[in-house]
């Protein structure tokens, strides 16, 4: 039986080996294979290829895969061939190859023996090209990295802009469309320009609930970066600038104050800038001051904390940047200095430039500077700007930011908001902010002039209260939705249904006041009441531990977390642990660990007490881990009796998912289990040979290196499986 006679489920567990779908693939690959455009907005490492890679293997003809990546072409052709045995099943089509191997590719495509044909913009353009593809048949078109297409994307290639005239001229099949960040504004102008208006789109959630997001003036901002490094010694950072000058500027300065810390720009040859990611992925230097070149192909899970010494020029960028932060779940803090000066020279920047790219990029800034000004929740502001709604009390991080940590005083403001919405009716939604502010306080412009503002009921009736004031009104008016942003006219104010409502039948409305900027005292302070989540009470024992551990890690060829995870390096430092039954008693050491690893540990606390001449409490304290197992025992026992995942979820009462979460805790916090009779059933000794040394070589403390290396090669279950059984075997 073909691919092309099953089911999506049949079809993914045949050709692929899995059993069920991730989120919103299922929906699209229906989508496509009922001759939908579909749109797919999904986050990176939620598995968008398998939206596209799927139903190109079970329709007849060959899709045609639009992407901007052309280094990654390959790797994405190898793992579909991974998967198959006639490797003529998926192609690449590109610049890179001879015309030999090009004539080779389209001699595949014409005999029907290839299903995914993978092809550059540029070469899409090719009148060569256009021709050969008009003489197959095509199954369908999918555009990968689709915010390329939007003049309001991070990352606009104009080629983009031609892709549909040409797909049109190609062949009448459905397009699905992919990418992992897009606006309202990006997504309606992809849609446009792809003629797919009326396509299915399927959206996954921008919130990172474990991101601390906070906005600081910039005073003594270089004083600060220098601080917050130093007291997160031995963690994981990126501080962005937008000029080379004062990346090198940054980093000379963090590295004479003793903080391990490198450059990284455009300027470097590829030979250093490589030098220098491998640094850090190796945990030789802490922190990186970079231009926002860095870090768009690293995948580090334990970046703790990023900086912007400078706003960044949208906050699709701001996004993306922040999050390169906290991708292994655990704590990540973001940290901005903002001022109305940096502004002003972004906006210098975009003199010269034409009209119209001149209004995107000054939309964009006002974005950015909204978000910076905000005394609103900042998630709930960055999850608006995407699109989502969110809940600002009880949503998922709600917490997270210093807005909600320190909540702003909240004042009624109904009449100034009536002032505002009423202004907005009376002039028929057709202006933007700018009109309206210079509007109420009698600000007299061109713009002004040029619309007879002084003629209008409104001319100063807001004229006691400044710009700035009023701009903070119509902020939070817009994050309430009592006013909207037009998407297709440059941020023309709208009134929704609800402010409609609230004109009619105006009744007190709190909105907060805004925070004076100029205090910076506020933003220390701060971050000092917030301190950083399990921290070492000795830092400078803490940095030894951490060097010792690289040095063991080293010696025994086995990534640095398998020694001993960070949470037992803080509470060492924290409990001064100098006995082998004091060392059991820290979060993720069992007796095996101990005996494997403890000594040389339990020597270096004993001569740093001795040479710091300071005296241990008899008592060390016991934290309660966060991955402790609630069924621990239950768990054990079962797993002794030999059963399986689904008859242990049955003991307690929970999932397979669940039962993996509590064996992880139970092997994380220092007990050695058998897992032997479950992964006969899964994994033969080669795969768990091949996944041992794949492990034994990561720095990831996590499953994300595991889940893009072997995608689509093992289920996120088995990795689950193997990555327990190495730790169980090897770390205890």
């Amino acid at each position: 039986m073909s691919l092309m006679e099953l089911a999506p489920n049949e079809a993914l567990k045949t050709f692929f080996g899995f059993d069920e779908f991730k989120g919103e693939q299922e929906k699209a690959i229906q989508s496509v294979l009922a001759g939908r455009d579909t749109f797919v907005i999904m986050p990176t490492g939620g598995g968008k290829s398998m939206c596209y890679q799927l139903p190109a293997l079970m329709m007849d003809g060959v899709a045609l895969v639009i992407s901007p990546l052309i280094a990654l072409m390959k790797n994405q052709v190898d793992a579909i061939r991974g998967h198959h045995e006639d490797k003529r099943v998926a192609h690449f089509l590109n610049s890179s190859l001879g015309r030999a191997d090009a004539e080779r590719v389209k001699l595949d495509v014409s005999e029907g023996h290839t299903k995914l044909l993978y092809v550059a913009p540029e070469s899409l353009t090719k009148p060569e090209t256009i021709a050969f593809l008009r003489s197959v048949g095509i199954s369908f078109v999918a555009v990968d990295e689709a915010h390329c297409i939007s003049e309001w994307g991070h990352d606009f290639r104009p080629e983009y802009r031609r892709i549909k005239p040409i797909i049109k001229d190609i062949a009448d099949v459905p397009i699905m469309a992919l990418t992992a960040t897009a606006t309202p504004k990006v997504q309606l102008d992809i849609q446009k320009n792809l003629n797919m208006v009326d396509a299915l789109v399927l959206k996954s959630s921008f919130n990172r609930d474990n991101l601390f997001y906070e906005v600081r003036p910039k005073k003594d901002a270089l004083k600060q970066i220098v601080r917050h490094s130093l007291q997160n010694v031995g963690k994981s950072g990126i501080v962005y600038c937008l000029s080379r000058k004062r990346v090198e500027q940054i980093a000379e300065t963090l590295r004479v104050n003793g903080v391990k810390a490198l450059p990284y720009h455009a300027g470097m040859d590829s030979n250093t800038r490589s030098r220098i990611q491998d640094e850090f992925l190796m945990q030789d230097v802490d922190v990186i001051v970079a231009t926002i070149a860095f870090g768009m192909g690293i995948d580090k899970p334990d970046v703790r904390f990023v900086m912007h010494y400078d706003m960044p020029k949208s906050l699709e960028s701001y996004y993306q940047e922040t999050g390169r932060a906290g991708r292994d779940g655990g704590e990540g803090r973001c940290i901005a200095f903002y001022s109305h000066k940096d502004i002003d020279k972004l906006e210098k920047f975009l003199q010269g430039k034409p009209i119209a790219e001149q209004e995107v990029g000054m939309q964009l800034l006002q974005e950015v500077m909204a978000y910076a000004e905000t005394s609103n929740s900042r998630r709930k502001f960055l999850l608006h700007y995407f699109g989502e709604e969110f809940d600002e009390v009880n949503g998922p991080g709600a917490q997270n930011c210093d807005n909600s940590l320190n909540p702003p005083v909240l004042e009624d403001r109904q009449e100034e908001a009536h002032l505002v919405l009423s202004a907005v009716l009376e002039h028929k939604n057709k202006h933007r902010m700018g009109f309206y502010t210079s509007l109420l306080t009698a600000n007299k412009n061109r713009q002004m002039e040029d619309y007879g503002a002084v003629d209008s009921a409104f001319w100063g009736r807001g004229a006691e209260e400044d710009v700035d004031h009023w701009q903070g009104i119509v902020r939070q008016l817009v994050v309430l939705n009592y006013l909207r942003k037009e998407v297709e006219t440059y941020g023309v104010l709208h009134l929704t249904d609800k402010g409609m409502d609230f004109v009619g039948n105006p009744s007190p409305l709190m909105l907060a006041k805004q925070r004076d900027y100029s205090d910076v005292d506020a933003g220390d302070s701060l971050a000092q009441t917030r301190g950083s989540s399990g921290g070492a009470l000795d830092p400078k024992l803490r940095g030894m531990l951490t060097d010792l551990r690289k040095k063991v890690s080293a010696e025994r060829s086995l990534p640095p977390y398998v020694i001993f995870q960070d949470i037992s390096l803080d509470e060492m430092a924290t409990h001064y642990p100098t006995t082998a039954d004091e060392l059991l008693r820290i979060t993720g050491v069992g007796s095996g660990k101990a005996a494997k690893f403890g000594n040389p540990f339990l020597a270096l606390i004993a001569e740093h007490l001795e040479a710091e001449g300071m005296e241990k409490t008899d008592s060390l304290l016991v934290r309660s881990s966060g991955s402790k197992s609630s069924h621990k025992v239950t768990i054990i026992q079962l797993l002794d009796r030999k059963l399986g995942l689904d008859d242990i979820a049955a003991g307690i009462q929970g999932t397979r998912d669940k039962v993996l979460d509590e064996i992880e805790g139970i092997v994380g916090a220092g007990t050695k289990l058998s897992l032997d009779h479950i992964l006969e059933d899964a994994l033969d000794e080669e795969c768990l040979e091949e996944l041992f040394e794949f492990f034994s070589e990561s720095e990831d403390d996590s499953l994300t290196e595991a889940l893009e290396e072997f995608d689509d090669v093992y289920s996120e279950e088995e990795l689950r499986l193997a990555r327990i059984k190495f730790l169980s075997e090897v770390a205890h």
